[in-house]
């Protein structure tokens, strides 16, 4: 087979949606941004790309008509480069880069870009829910339509994780996150963009748009402690799961450019790191949140390793009570895990993540002499998914 390399990655900053600067910002501007700052960063001609293929958790509105496609026009590609949407819900992105990474492994394609991008303000509270359920599916397996709030409740129901050790997972990624970001960790991956956003006037009420530059997460807040988070109220009435022991719902993108290598070679482009393996795997979906402990052992498995060979994890943040299970069940050192903080503090912009822990990791991979690295996350549904990179 053929050897995939990631040559560059880009990221937007992840805003609060329907809050942050992003919230008047189309999926396409979105991804279009990404995608043109990856092929800025390898440094190849944008006419070498053979296709763009972005994942997306809510395909539709301001993210549908195959955003993929309209990213690349939006990022000035010729009008030869196509582009594909991929949706595995919060995994979107994660499978994009493992789809264009196999493409080069067959000797499909030499390069491609990957990642995702998502725009929940323009597009969560206006889906369109007609017919939603399958009357056979909701009769025998009702939880696959449970939101995850509530799968996450029946975790720590379950497995008895209270909500103070939620709480302190959830201020120390705030706490990670913070120190990222002062030591100037994150801001390699950022690339700023400036869009049209809405605010409020506090005066009036008023609304009114304004241009905006953002080069910054604006979920990260350094005040935050275990003390402070105990004061916020449950998103359930009696429950454990609160607006800060869970991944903050955020806009934004990611991308990376991908290549064969002899192709990489010949075009200068200097290598990240290299895709080795993608693995997904499917479990109850009223525990989807353990996803990841059925992914990650075949993915491992298949390459040989075990879990003591991995140098750097990054397992989602979709909720504290889910990460927690998922490092205790695998063993995984809570020091090689989500070192800079994770969506908790950060953001999760669904199909976008997988493209900003792929990135997150080859980075911060290189920093400490890592060699292998995993990316994994929890998939609405009842999956897992889990990617394994090595770091050059």
């Amino acid at each position: 087979m053929k050897t995939p390399l990631i040559v560059s990655t880009a990221r937007t900053p992840f805003a609060r949606s329907w809050k942050g600067a992003l919230n008047m910002t189309h999926g396409a501007t979105l991804g279009g941004h990404v995608v043109q700052a990856a092929i800025a960063r390898a440094g190849i001609d944008p006419a070498r790309v053979e296709d763009v293929v972005l994942g997306c958790a809510n395909p539709e509105g301001a993210n549908g008509g195959n955003i993929a496609r309209q990213s690349a026009i939006r990022a000035g590609l010729p009008v030869t480069v196509p582009g594909v949407t991929v949706n595995r819900f919060c995994s979107s992105g994660l499978q994009a880069i493992a789809f264009a990474a196999q493409r080069i492994q067959t000797g499909e394609c030499e390069a491609l870009v990957a990642g995702g991008a998502e725009s929940i303000s323009c597009v969560q509270r206006e889906l369109n829910m007609h017919m939603f359920e399958e009357a056979w599916i909701a009769e025998r397996k009702p939880e696959l339509y449970w939101p995850m709030l509530r799968t996450a409740e029946h975790l720590a129901t379950r497995y008895e994780v209270s909500r103070e050790r939620q709480d302190a997972y959830g201020a120390e990624s705030q706490r990670r996150a913070v120190a990222a970001r002062e030591a100037g960790r994150l801001s390699a991956e950022i690339e700023p963009i400036t869009t049209v956003a809405c605010t409020i006037d506090s005066a009036t009420g008023d609304l009114r748009t304004e241009h905006v530059t953002i080069a910054a997460d604006d979920g990260l807040r350094a005040e935050t402690t275990v003390a402070t988070l105990a004061g916020v109220r449950s998103a359930l009435a009696g429950g454990t799961v609160t607006a800060g022991n869970a991944s903050q719902i955020t806009d934004g993108a990611a991308a990376c450019v991908l290549m064969e290598e002899s192709a990489a070679s010949r075009a200068g482009c200097e290598a990240l790191g290299r895709f080795h393996g993608f693995a997904v795997a499917g479990c109850e979906p009223a525990e989807m949140g353990l996803g990841p402990i059925y992914a990650i052992p075949k993915l491992l498995a298949r390459a040989g390793l075990e879990i003591g060979d991995i140098d750097l994890w990054e397992i989602n943040e979709a909720f504290a009570v889910q990460v927690l299970l998922c490092r205790e069940r695998l063993g995984i050192d809570d020091d090689r895990l989500n070192v800079n903080g994770g969506a908790i503090a950060l953001g999760h912009p669904y199909g976008a993540t997988g493209g900003r822990l792929v990135g997150q990791l080859l980075a911060e991979g290189r920093r400490r002499g890592a060699r292998w690295v995993v990316a994994s996350m929890c998939i609405g549904g009842g999956q897992g998914a889990a990617a394994l990179f090595e770091v050059y």
